[in-house]
């Protein structure tokens, strides 16, 4: 038995959950990022925690860590310089994208400029039709020249993107193969390898991204793999997945595009696990960080999954945890435009310089220092010690927009906060309309650094009469990966009616599908131990322009019980759009098997039942609903299960801070979380 060691890096803390395996002790701390060295903090957290909690870097038997840095590499435009090798007279296709206007009630706005610029895309000679039947064979002439051209302006990789290649990647392959001769110093990534599916501006844009982040990607992880074997840790790193798995970092190196949204992805892992502990089946996450506020439903237990979430301007096609972003973080910079009005963010002060109430240069108000002004933070030491808190440099950044509006103090901090709020209540209620569910159902669970601070006073605006605050909301995103699943998507592009006579084909791309995922989990993660197969098939009435997911047995394309395949796209079908016609014929166009690889969740014991009631280290004046009030302080490690208080009152812990309004009643349940009611 060793150490179990879960790692996830955000805007501007990187956080560490450390499971002792003989002992069941979780042992958690938080660490300033440093963006212009991506990897030097993993190696001072490793340092803090051996020297602080005895953890033993060759005892470690698994290091699963989730990275910014693809994300960030996109957001910053800071990837490779990029060639696309497309089907001639198709080389428009990122251009044209969907013809959809990012905002379609602006007419100011405008669309992200594609991440390959116009010069270095190609159109290259031949043809694969929809059958997957060559109509024209491919220019090997065209590859040649446009090698030679990218090179000449300067492009250090190549996305090829033919049509059709969903069905037929032969020609992609070719050319592929033939770059490697005539060009072997660019790295090259075909559309077919990456999410073979149909649509080409979805299979185009993907490839792109991952090409655009992979020498980024690739010599983060390689500094990452060194710099832990030097630590002398034996375990091979693994990485969080955008679709809430694990996977080798070694294949993060190609696969870049399945760990684009790691970190978000493994709060909301993080986050459905301790709901799922406490018995709450229904959650809205609210994840705060230090750049931005992410939400994610958790419907009876488990999260909820969805393609198409945005990567800074663009879409990324690939399955994933479904996590909207819907506001700003704790260091999201407050500012006055032109016109006189208050605004919050999108920029963010980050880890460097900061919030100014952290005294590492920050000269800009951030809602951190809108809290510390109103004095909800700043009573016990911050971030496990990382920084030490400022009040009177958040009230000069703060009375500087003061000035500007020409409110007091205190009222513009209360201001910012509640632009914040205000920002954060029209998205969340933009996502429940999506999504079709009555949040009186749903409890707010907040987490990250900054989600305790503002979460009740969401809820509160929200009318959600339940909050939960987990024990350790600073680090449940790095908790989400020491619980992940090995787990990984496969898919094939089918277009088959639900029908008899497309039985040999689906059973066909069925088995195949089991194989190749039966390949990966066993040859190339090396995984032993207990696997789960589970089978989507997106479906449509004939006609229709785009496809509902549905959940199906495998069983019932083995058997040929394909009237059930049929009726769970009509049950699908209805659930959304409150109608069904199962007279219509149904058409399967895409087959998804997800296999995954069982990992042990930490065994957390219910605590026994305190006989006393909290005792407040103090009380602390706060300027809170327009007055200054007192209020109790507590601490949270010496909360136990079955303590009752009433709010108002701040609860302050190492890695959050928990501002409870009045009219909300706190209980500590057995697991250590904070369960809020709204009277």
């Amino acid at each position: 038995m060793g150490w179990r060691l879960g790692v996830d890096i955000g805007g501007t803390f990187i956080d560490f959950c450390a499971l002792d395996e003989d002992s069941g002790a979780l042992r958690t701390l938080k660490v300033l990022t440093t963006p212009a060295d991506p990897g030097r903090e993993v190696m001072e957290g490793l340092g803090r925690l051996q020297s602080e909690h005895g953890l033993d870097p060759a005892a470690m038997t698994a290091f699963v860590h989730g990275t910014t840095v693809g994300i960030n590499t996109v957001i910053q435009r800071k990837g490779a310089p990029l060639a696309l090798f497309a089907t001639a007279g198709f080389e428009d296709v990122i251009e044209l994208a969907r013809l959809r206007m990012p905002d379609m009630y602006s007419m100011l706005c405008t669309r992200a400029d594609p991440l390959v610029p116009r010069d270095r895309i190609f159109g290259i000679g031949g043809r694969i039709l929809s059958d997957g039947t060559e109509a024209e064979p491919l220019s090997e002439d065209d590859i040649r020249r446009a090698a030679a051209l990218a090179k000449q302006r300067g492009a250090e990789g190549v996305v090829i993107a033919f049509l059709h290649a969903w069905r037929n990647p032969a020609h992609e392959q070719a050319a592929k193969a033939l770059l490697r001769q005539v060009a072997p110093d660019l790295f090259v990534f075909g559309s077919a390898e990456v999410w073979p599916v149909i649509r080409e501006y979805e299979r185009t844009t993907t490839t792109v991204l991952n090409g655009y982040v992979h020498p980024r990607v690739d010599g983060y992880l390689d500094r990452l793999e060194g710099a832990l074997r030097e630590r002398g840790v034996p375990a091979a790193p693994m990485i969080t997945k955008s679709n809430g798995g694990i996977m080798a970092a070694a294949l993060g190196r190609t696969s870049c595009v399945g760990m684009l949204l790691s970190g978000t992805a493994s709060g909301v892992m993080g986050a459905s696990f301790l709901a799922r502990q406490a018995g709450v089946a229904n959650a809205l996450t609210l994840d705060i960080g230090g750049t931005s506020a992410d939400v994610a439903l958790v419907i009876e237990g488990e999260p909820q999954y969805g393609s198409g979430e945005m990567i800074g301007e663009f879409p990324l096609h690939v399955p994933s945890v479904s996590v909207t972003s819907i506001g700003d973080g704790g260091g999201s910079i407050a500012w006055v435009d032109g016109f006189g009005m208050l605004k919050v963010g999108p920029e963010s002060a980050g880890s460097t310089p900061g919030p100014a109430c952290y005294g590492r240069g920050g000269d800009r108000a951030t809602i951190t220092d809108a809290m510390a002004v109103l004095g909800f933070l700043g009573h016990t030491p911050l971030a496990y010690s990382s920084v030490a808190m400022d009040r009177g440099k958040a009230q000069a950044v703060v009375g500087r927009l003061a000035q500007q509006l020409g409110l007091g103090l205190e009222e513009t901090a209360e201001a910012i906060v509640e632009v914040c709020v205000s920002s954060m209540f029209a998205e969340v209620n933009k996502l429940i309309a999506r999504y079709g569910v009555d949040l009186r159902d749903f409890t707010l669970m907040p987490f990250g650094g900054a989600g305790p601070m503002l979460g009740c006073l969401l809820a509160r605006e929200l009318g959600m009469a339940s909050v939960m605050i987990p024990r350790r909301p600073g680090v449940v995103s790095a908790l989400g990966g020491l619980i992940a699943d090995v787990r990984n998507d496969f898919i094939r592009t089918l277009f088959l009616d639900v029908a008899a006579e497309s039985l040999p084909a689906l059973r066909a791309a069925l088995a195949d599908l089991a194989a190749q995922a039966e390949r990966w989990l066993r040859e190339e993660q090396r995984f032993t131990g207990a696997a789960t197969i589970s089978l989507l098939a997106e479906m449509r009435y004939q006609g229709q322009s785009f496809e509902l997911e549905s959940g199906i047995d495998p069983a019932w394309i083995e058997s040929g019980a394909l009237d059930k395949v049929a009726e769970a796209f009509h049950r699908q079908h209805e659930a959304v759009y409150a109608f069904a016609d199962r007279a219509q014929p149904v058409q399967l166009v895409n087959l998804r098997l997800v296999i995954a690889g069982a990992t042990a969740p930490p065994d957390f014991p219910p605590e026994p039942l305190a006989k006393d009631q909290p005792v407040p280290e103090g009380m602390v004046e706060v300027f809170h609903d327009g007055a200054r009030r007192r209020m109790p302080l507590f601490l949270r490690e010496k909360l136990r299960h079955g303590h009752v208080f009433a709010g108002p009152a701040v609860v302050a812990q190492e890695d959050a801070t928990t501002c409870i309004p009045a009219g909300f009643t706190a209980r500590c349940d057995a697991y250590g979380n904070l369960l809020l009611e709204a009277a």
